[in-house]
């Protein structure tokens, strides 16, 4: 094991793609459901990137909000800040440039985060009825 990786906080640009291919692949890893990623560069200034999925169970969420946080702080060195871990309900993951929602599946669909940053999909039109 290589302990000498080093991270380049100076080139943001290149850092942004990298933690979020490191979420994204972290999340994949870790068999995260329904993962969405919701572009923000523009639309807020709070992260260039919103990324919400779901686990099973709480235990899942939990898990995976922990192995999220490690795989960060190792391939960037920077400490992401967790909020929601004793119930894993809702876990967010604040990475900087990455904020990161996981969820158990019926606290996900309660809140409807997707819906809220208007990312969902919209309402089918209703069909013409024909007589």
């Amino acid at each position: 094991m290589n302990s000498m990786q080093t991270a380049s906080p100076a080139n943001d640009t290149g850092s942004q793609a990298d933690l979020h291919a490191i979420v994204m692949q972290s999340l994949d890893d870790d068999q995260a459901q329904e993962t969405v990623s919701i572009p923000l560069a523009g639309k807020s200034s709070i992260a260039d990137h919103m990324v919400i999925a779901s686990g099973r169970s709480s235990r899942q969420v939990a898990s995976m909000a922990q192995k999220l946080a490690e795989r960060i702080k190792q391939q960037t060195g920077r400490s992401a800040r967790i909020e929601g871990l004793p119930a894993a309900d809702w876990v967010l993951i604040d990475a900087g440039d990455v904020i990161v929602h996981l969820f158990r599946p019926e606290v996900r669909s309660f809140y409807n985060l997707e819906r809220m940053w208007g990312f969902a999909d919209a309402p089918s039109a209703p069909q013409a009825v024909t007589h």
